[in-house]
């Protein structure tokens, strides 16, 4: 069997430059060329290769729950809590409870949060 690496996640989006503008803002990806064609879907780099794209869809109405999600790591998490917190921007536990990280069984600690369509983000410190 072949072996796969993750290239990138796709997001539907109503408003590109907003959502370009979150993920800098809230992660610091850097914009990159979108080499597969003219279109106004815009990439983002994750680093080590890996990608956002995001897809402009005017019309989108985003409709998931948390167990939809795609989740990023960090060694310092505490430090970006305070980013968040300085960017108002509302994080909870996996049961909803405000301003809150759960703690895994294997001791991981994460939360969630939203992007502005509604995506859910979980930030944990598998990394670490």
């Amino acid at each position: 069997m072949a072996s796969f690496l993750l290239n990138h996640i796709a997001l539907s989006v109503k408003n590109v430059d907003v959502s370009v503008a979150f993920y800098q803002k809230v992660f610091q990806f850097e914009e990159i060329e979108n080499t597969a064609s003219n279109s106004k879907t815009r990439w983002l780099s994750l680093g080590e290769g890996k990608q956002l794209h995001l897809i402009p869809r005017p019309n989108l109405e985003v409709t998931t729950n948390k167990a939809v999600h795609f989740a990023l790591s960090t060694s310092n998490l505490e430090e970006f809590v305070k980013h968040l917190i300085n960017l108002k921007i509302e994080y909870s536990d996996w049961t909803n409870t405000i301003k809150k990280d759960y703690v895994r069984k294997d001791g991981i600690h994460q939360f969630y949060f939203q992007d502005p369509d509604g995506y859910w983000i979980e930030v944990n410190n598998a990394g670490s």
